[in-house]
């Protein structure tokens, strides 16, 4: 399978993915836990079904140190027990953001609630941009139809 278009060898995709990988290296820098970030991104890329995304952020997660009970068990993190109270409103939090054509009236005021019993301010905001930069990348990945299942962690380093 190859991908609609090549969007590494498109000069306006390609300044465009510099800007997004840009703001993403903020989000890691944040304060807001790695671990956290990669679950938030997995389960979007999930419910968005980007192979891709899903691919990597499996991957890059593992590298990182997640446990595979974990990472198999975020597409149902409300049955699971293995996920913190923190993360499980993150994790919440990420599937209001990422449905929100779904729900008429967006995220509820329960979900931020609970998201920030947990998070500070700045770790909020990081959260709130991590699940918007990755529904922009699943969506250009899904768009193109971007092959899943080569992704090596770091080679976008």
């Amino acid at each position: 399978m190859e991908a609609r278009l090549n969007l590494h060898a498109s000069p306006v995709a390609a300044k465009f993915a510099k800007h997004i990988v840009a703001a993403g290296r903020v989000l890691a820098d944040s304060t807001l836990p790695l671990a956290t970030q990669e679950l938030v991104k997995l389960r979007a890329s999930q419910i968005n079904g980007c192979g891709f995304c899903t691919d990597m952020h499996t991957k890059d997660a593992a590298h990182a140190g997640e446990s595979s009970v974990r990472l198999n068990l975020v597409a149902a993190w409300r049955e699971a027990t293995v996920f913190t109270d923190a993360e499980r409103a993150a994790l919440e939090l990420t599937e209001q953001g990422t449905r929100i054509a779904d729900a008429a009236g967006g995220v509820t005021d329960e979900a931020w609630e609970n998201a920030a019993k947990h998070y500070d301010e700045e770790q909020l905001a990081a959260l709130v941009c991590t699940i918007a930069l990755i529904n922009a990348f699943n969506r250009g990945n899904v768009i193109v139809q971007q092959p899943a299942g080569d992704y090596q962690p770091g080679q976008f380093a």
